[in-house]
């Protein structure tokens, strides 16, 4: 392990959800959630590579892992090393090696800073499948919760792709489970595609936070005939990410919400066909951008090769994946994340919120929407598609404020002019090379 120091987020006090209820804090810091998707991180890699692996991911800015335990009822690690005793969730297997390799790896991001959003068990295909029940839930989760009780760095998250109705009982009694065994923990629940936590468990107070899926389908891939058709059953929003967090940010009480699954870098538009053109680093950006300035707490990013540690070349991958995840670590769309969470720290977001109605230019649909974010002394307004930005400025009568453009490609901030406040602002993106997409900052002097 790397003798360099990294800052441990839990040392300035308990990450918990913002007095408004809207975001996250640590102590009286605020905590911009910027995950990564790591679905079988303790089951597809070594402990060096596993150490790699989280430690470019603190370096490019993230500082949420997302994992599971258990993904299939006789799960191994790369070493074979079994996770239960003949597959029964009542008897893990501890002695077999698998969970000392966990307690390294949950460690290995403990030296890194870096929190662990756990899944116990993979919802869709353990819970839904029968493997966990209300038979053996108890078992497991005294196991889980009394191995990792004292652990600082771990966020649970109930669920796992799957919907809430599939095992309501079950998933409650593993939310309220985790709440007894320590009630400053979040605890969050991952959804079934296009869906959301609160459709099920809103009001349940184990749930501190709302994480939806927007998931990976375009506009027009409303019904493919697949497994995971749900147009019909809950609705349609397509790839408009914002919507998810307008819908959930309306409830009562409020919560945070944030995306646990937008579409994910180098994989195939609608999941199920490699054919398709595939989702890449500006799509990433789309999705980030329109959920956070909509009033996420956060964003959570995924990469094919990454969420599934792709390795080999002489075996087949998931979803038609074609890169290694040595290579996609590097790709552009996961270190472009970063400079969205900068830009957010860089002004006091967490009393700031959706603001639309600044918006004088007629507001355009899918890909040119414009979306606009505003607090006492600052405005972000984003566009995908170039578009020019009329925005009023009466909120800022008096104040002066420094307009300037930020590429969303490389994070690097450019000066326009200083405006007065009161009036109007209407500005044209400049052309790049290197997209169309364009963040616009005003801030007050």
């Amino acid at each position: 392990m790397s003798g360099k120091l990294y800052e441990k987020p839990w040392e300035q006090g308990v990450l918990r959800v913002t007095d408004n209820g809207r975001y996250f804090c640590v102590g009286d810091s605020p905590f911009f959630w910027l995950a990564d998707t790591a679905w079988l991180l303790f089951h597809k890699l070594t402990l060096e590579e596993s150490e790699n692996y989280l430690r470019n991911r603190k370096e490019l800015g993230f500082n949420v892992i997302l994992a599971d335990f258990i993904h299939v009822g006789d799960q191994k690690n790369q070493a074979g090393q079994a996770a239960l005793t003949e597959g029964d969730p009542a008897r893990p297997a501890a002695d077999s090696g698998f969970w000392q390799h966990v307690d390294q790896v949950i460690a290995i991001a403990e030296r890194l800073g870096l929190y662990m959003g756990i899944l116990p068990v993979w919802g869709s295909s353990i819970v839904k499948g029968g493997n966990l029940n209300m038979d053996n839930v108890d078992a497991y989760m005294d196991f889980i919760l009394k191995r990792y009780h004292n652990a600082p760095n771990l966020i649970w998250i109930v669920g796992g792709d799957v919907r809430g109705d599939a095992a309501p009982e079950v998933f409650c009694r593993m939310g309220k489970r985790m709440k007894a065994d320590n009630g400053e923990r979040l605890v969050g629940y991952h959804p079934f595609g296009r869906t959301t936590s609160a459709f099920w468990f809103h009001q349940e107070s184990w749930l501190d936070f709302n994480l939806f899926q927007s998931g990976h389908r375009r506009y027009d891939q409303k019904d493919l005939g697949a497994w995971d058709d749900n147009n019909r059953r809950e609705g349609w929003f397509g790839e408009d990410s914002w919507r998810y967090v307008e819908r959930d940010r309306a409830r009562t009480p409020v919560k945070p919400v944030l995306d646990g699954e937008p579409s994910y870098e180098g994989i195939p538009q609608g999941l199920h066909d490699s054919t398709q053109p595939y989702w890449q680093a500006a799509d990433v950006r789309r999705y980030a951008y329109w959920s956070v300035l909509a009033g996420a707490a956060g964003h959570t990013y995924g990469h094919n090769a990454i969420m599934q540690f792709y390795g080999d070349f002489s075996r087949k991958g998931a979803y038609g994946v074609k890169c290694l995840w040595t290579d996609a670590v590097h790709h552009p769309g996961g270190s472009q994340m970063a400079f969205l969470k900068g830009l957010m720290e860089s002004v006091e977001y967490g009393n700031g919120r959706p603001a639309q109605e600044y918006l004088l230019s007629p507001q355009g649909e899918k890909y040119d929407r414009i979306q606009v974010f505003a607090g006492e002394d600052f405005l972000i307004a984003y566009t995908c598609t170039g578009r020019e930005m009329r925005l009023s400025l009466k909120a800022f009568e008096g104040k002066e404020l420094a307009a300037c453009w930020m590429d969303p490609v490389t994070g690097r901030f450019s000066f326009i002019r200083r405006v007065q406040g009161g009036g109007e602002f209407a500005v044209v993106p400049p052309e790049r090379e290197d997209g169309k997409d364009m963040v616009l900052l005003l801030r007050t002097e």
